[in-house]
């Protein structure tokens, strides 16, 4: 059940007025059983000083784009009352017109734009008004008989307004049904919401967590467990089957739902979609239509529900009826635009955002992990509406064409306007062996920079997982993940893929890049030094690439990899011998797969680096004593050292491997593989020919 979250103690220390409505919102937010994600809306009736020094009646209203669990003061549109009243007088407005009207009411021209209910709020006569878009309030509003059985709950408490899109003709019919009942404390928006309000900001919150609580008591003594979504029709595979399951297939569906655009795939097997997925009346239930109006720009109007028996070792047999069944789902798509588009509408990619699948659980597909996850998140809901809707009647949704308009809706669009454009790795998933190194660290953040979400894979876990949490603490929850590999261990670099394909969905871009070097005379180099280099640089890079090759080849949809070589891999430098012939074996594999790969548009290239001391572990070991030795200097001679034996005198840094990296990587390169590019400052002796 739904609590009040109200805490008096903090909210005894805001200044009131706006700090207030931010509170109240946050809280309202922090429980999407009371709020979608990105829904709903808050506003707060005040008196504020405008620029003259006059005291100006202002409503801030939620401004368009923003989410209400996060959002703060200046996601917040100020309006002013005097210059928005005059409207309800007006018989009718263009959505049009209303949004140009409203932007001559901001009090500050920096302000967003505001919401498209902004009316819903200043018509009303209460300082304090609360949009939202409860589980319980929308089961009831999505049921066929909900307006009967509000009655049971409210009595003559409540005004019934019937479906039609927000704006204009809506919030004077929101308001003039309040106004026509004076014991009105709610309003209940068909296939919609919950409209609330108070004299102070606590007291709007508390009627709306009163409501809401209300409901939940009404369905909750309704709902036969035993009946729900029909009844049980296939059970949940065990855990660990389900990830496994997932993990297989995620890499199919990312090839399937990738279209133009790549996309980044989600898994989800909480209780409440196993329950989903598993129920008789599911697939059935989940082709009716959304939910909510909200959901349908991130959730398509409906899901993709899989046709198959839960077996943990049908994972072929899954994948090819992913394929056929994410095929069908795109002409459908494509039929329905053409049956209802508009002119001048252009069709989003046809591939479904969510995709169920029996004893497995919700794969969810996005242009990130976050908008994935948003599709996701608002998938829930509609799970709690239609197992509420079901317990109360029947459910019901939008027809076909206002399913489109919504979808399609200019004001929606304008939302996702407001996300910043795409950098060069969007969409792109990138695994990075040595991830806690130097070159590794530095490479992830550089990819992540342009928009990749990166995988960091070390034998020093520890390591890794410090710098995925300081590129998340930058860049946003989940760009980055740590895995645990040796890359001599072929389970271990199978399970980092594994957990790569469970988290994005797959791989777009390997970088090739562990690594250790020793130094001995060849009369002197033992054997297990010589197994040594080329076990973790032969064989691991063998290994991670042989691995994200077959990857790839699942997804159908290219690929590239970039291997960290060395000067070595081209010069015979002194007392290296062994190391030096694994990084010469390191540049041919690359070549090799180059020419196998490029009918599949993979590529491979590799970088030829000198002498990278600053992060390095292999540099902070006895291979810089070995080094200096071999050159007759001291170790802390050896920067100076390498930097004057360069062409350009210059010292070479991770960074500066990065940036190779991050062009091997990016469309700038896209007609080349099979290349050698040094970045060494200039090193004759390595020059290659």
């Amino acid at each position: 059940m739904v609590q009040s979250l109200w805490d008096h103690s903090k909210a005894s220390q805001l200044q009131g007025g706006l700090d207030e409505l931010v509170y109240r919102s946050n809280i309202i937010g922090a429980d999407r059983r009371v709020c979608n994600w990105g829904g709903g809306n808050t506003s707060s009736k005040t008196i504020v000083k405008d620029f003259r020094g006059r005291d100006v009646e202002v409503m801030y209203v939620k401004g368009s784009g923003s989410d209400l669990a996060t959002m703060k003061a200046g996601n917040f549109t100020g309006l002013r009352m005097d210059d928005i009243r005059p409207l309800f007088e007006n018989e009718s407005m263009t959505d049009e017109d209303m949004v140009a009207y409203l932007a001559n009411c901001m009090i500050d021209p920096k302000h967003p734009r505001a919401s498209i209910e902004t009316l819903l709020h200043a018509f009303l006569p209460f300082k304090h008004v609360d949009h939202t878009h409860p589980d319980s309030i929308i089961s009831l509003c999505c049921a066929g008989n909900g307006k009967e059985l509000a009655k049971e709950i409210f009595g003559d408490r409540f005004v019934w307004v019937p479906y039609i899109r927000p704006g204009f003709t809506l919030s004077k019919m929101i308001a003039q049904g309040v106004l026509n009942n004076p014991k009105a404390e709610l309003v209940l928006m068909e296939k919609h919401g919950l409209v609330t309000w108070g004299e102070t900001s606590e007291a709007c919150y508390a009627k709306t967590i009163e409501i809401i609580t209300e409901a939940e008591r009404f369905i909750e003594a309704r709902v036969n467990e035993a009946k729900v979504f029909g009844g049980a029709k296939y059970e949940a595979l065990a855990p660990e089957e389900r990830k496994a399951i997932a993990a297989a297939v995620m890499p199919t569906i990312r090839g399937a739902v990738s279209d133009e655009k790549k996309m980044i795939l989600t898994f989800d097997d909480g209780e409440d979609v196993l329950q989903f997925v598993g129920g008789r009346d599911s697939a059935e239930l989940s082709q009716i239509g959304a939910a909510c109006p909200d959901h349908l720009v991130h959730t398509k109007v409906v899901p993709l529900f899989v046709n198959w028996k839960p077996d943990a070792n049908d994972a072929e047999g899954l994948k090819a009826i992913l394929k056929e069944s994410i095929a069908a789902y795109k002409e459908q798509y494509k039929a329905y635009f053409e049956r209802n588009k508009n002119e001048g509408d252009v069709m989003f990619e046809a591939a479904p955002r969510v995709i169920l699948i029996p004893g497995v659980g919700m794969i969810n597909t996005g242009k990130s992990w976050s908008n994935s996850k948003v599709s996701g998140a608002l998938y829930h809901r509609a799970i709690a509406v239609m197992r509420g809707a079901t317990a109360l009647g029947n459910f019901v949704s939008l027809s076909e064409n206002e399913s489109y308009n919504v979808e399609y809706w200019p004001l929606e669009l304008y939302k996702l306007s407001l996300a910043p454009a795409e950098a060069e790795f969007s969409r792109q998933v990138a695994l990075i062996t040595g991830g806690a190194g130097g070159i590794g660290s530095e490479t992830a953040r550089r990819l992540v920079s342009e928009g990749a979400h990166v995988v960091l894979a070390d034998l020093n876990f520890e390591g890794a997982q410090k710098v995925a949490d300081e590129i998340n603490a930058k860049y946003g929850e989940t760009k980055a993940v740590a895995v645990k590999m040796d890359v001599t261990n072929e389970e271990m670099v199978q399970e980092a893929y594994r957990e790569a394909a469970l988290v994005y969905g797959g791989v777009d871009i390997i970088v090739n890049n562990a690594g250790l070097a020793t130094s001995s005379k060849f009369e002197e180099t033992s054997l297990k030094e010589w197994n040594l280099n080329m076990n973790v640089l032969g064989t691991g890079y063998f290994l991670v690439a042989r691995e994200a090759y077959k990857m790839m080849l699942e997804q159908g949809i290219g690929g590239n990899m970039v291997f960290i070589g060395s000067k070595n891999s081209v010069y015979a430098g002194k007392s290296v011998t062994a190391y030096s012939s694994a990084k010469a074996m390191e540049a041919h594999l690359a070549r090799c797969i180059a020419a196998e790969g490029g009918e599949h548009g993979i590529r491979v290239n590799t970088i030829l680096p000198d002498a990278i001391l600053q992060g390095s572990a292999i540099w902070n070991s006895n291979w810089r004593n070995e080094r200096a030795a071999a050159y007759g200097i001291e170790p802390d001679q050896l920067e100076e050292y390498y930097r004057k034996r360069t062409t350009l005198l210059v010292n070479i840094y991770p960074k500066d491997i990065a940036e190779g990296v991050a062009f091997f990587a990016s469309s700038r390169s896209a007609k080349t593989t099979g290349c050698m590019l040094t970045i060494d400052g200039g090193v004759p002796a390595a020059f290659t020919r």
